[in-house]
């Protein structure tokens, strides 16, 4: 932002790292409007995120210099704001104060459309055109492969139940499955360091991450957008069940900015939120798998008692799928991971990993 005396220039703003240029989707005010400090503005997108871009002074929008649709630089000046008692700039100050509009004649009445002729058509946003072509980078660039498993979660239930009243008094938080599953998959990637890693470009050197930088898909108005959480294999189930939570606030609230997006080493799908079995998701390049994880269901499933009689009873159970880069994780790698993660939940938690 530069300024003269009440002049304020509205430059576009710093949207995260590597980010040069957004475009304009929308301008919040018009010309001649009131704004206050740190008033919504404008609307841009950019390869990253949506976001508003605030008014950096209070006064009187006199100039609005991009208009929507443009595709402007970081650092570029968009607009000009006057303090309200301001003289106007030199530029409006020689516009005409207003036009006479002149009546056109009425339109002639459209035909009615034909019976079924319902189609419409519309611009994508730039974040689905984004997304769009980095689902389809992706399939282009690495051999994908996804394995199922399912999964018992009726431990994992029973400890939810149990505990879920007092967490959500304790943490603010509701106590879903998904903590759960998510605190599963981060741990066997240490047992299985292949699945938290990257290929790069020639195909002739892997990166074994030692962090996990947890990518966690969340659906919003504006579209799918993977937020990540640092270092999740130092996170309490507590600590990643508020992550998680924060993470998709700052998505659908349109808060979120580009540089939470950006470095993950591992992204985690939670496709059974809308009643999915399993998906067979697609890479978060350059990341070599993505965990998807199904619907929880409720049914009878038979199994052995301690004698080895025939029983059959009513338990929790999900479908685990994990895509993954065939270039550098095998079949076995995968089902190796997906028993790792199996074994956790169906024996592994208890009351005490929440607290």
């Amino acid at each position: 932002m530069t300024s003269a005396t009440s002049i304020t220039n509205v430059e576009l703003p710093t949207l995260g790292e590597a980010v040069t240029e957004a475009t304009i989707t929308r301008w919040l005010k018009s010309v001649g409007d009131e704004v206050e400090h740190d008033e919504p503005l404008l609307e841009v997108a950019t390869d990253k995120v949506d976001t508003e871009v605030c008014s950096p002074a209070a006064g009187i929008l006199r100039q609005i210099i991009e208009p929507e649709d443009s595709v402007v630089e970081i650092g570029a000046v968009i607009a000009v704001i006057s303090a309200t008692d301001a003289a106007p700039t030199e530029e409006t100050a020689n516009e005409p104060e207003s036009v006479p509009e002149v009546a056109e004649p009425e339109p002639e009445p459209e035909p009615e459309p034909a019976e079924s002729a319902t189609e419409r058509v519309e611009k994508l946003s730039r974040i689905r055109r984004t997304i769009a072509q980095r689902m389809l980078t992706s399939l282009q660039t690495s051999a994908q492969l996804t394995t199922v498993v399912e999964v018992d979660l009726t431990n994992v239930a029973l400890v939810r139940n149990r505990n879920k009243a007092e967490f959500e008094g304790r943490t603010g938080h509701k106590l879903s499955y998904l903590p759960f599953v998510v605190g599963a998959a981060v741990e066997g990637l240490a047992a299985h360091p292949v699945i938290n890693a990257s290929l790069n470009a020639d195909c002739t050197e892997v990166t074994y991450h030692s962090a996990v930088h947890l990518g966690v898909a969340v659906d919003s108005d504006t579209g799918l957008m993977v937020p990540v959480i640092r270092d999740a294999e130092s996170m309490t189930l507590a600590g990643l069940a508020a992550a998680i939570a924060a993470s998709a606030l700052a998505v659908r609230s349109g808060t979120v900015r580009p540089d939470d997006l950006s470095g993950g080493t591992f992204t985690i799908t939670n496709t059974g939120s809308r009643g999915a079995l399993f998906d067979t998701p697609i890479i978060n390049q350059p990341q070599s798998a993505i965990l998807g994880i199904g619907t929880v269901v409720e049914r009878l499933v038979p199994g052995r008692d301690e004698l080895g009689n025939l029983v059959v009873k009513t338990s929790s159970m999900a479908y685990l799928s994990l895509s993954y880069d065939h270039r550098i994780i095998d079949g076995a790698d995968a089902a190796r991971y997906l028993g790792t993660v199996r074994h956790h939940l169906e024996s592994g938690f208890d009351d005490a990993d929440l607290r």
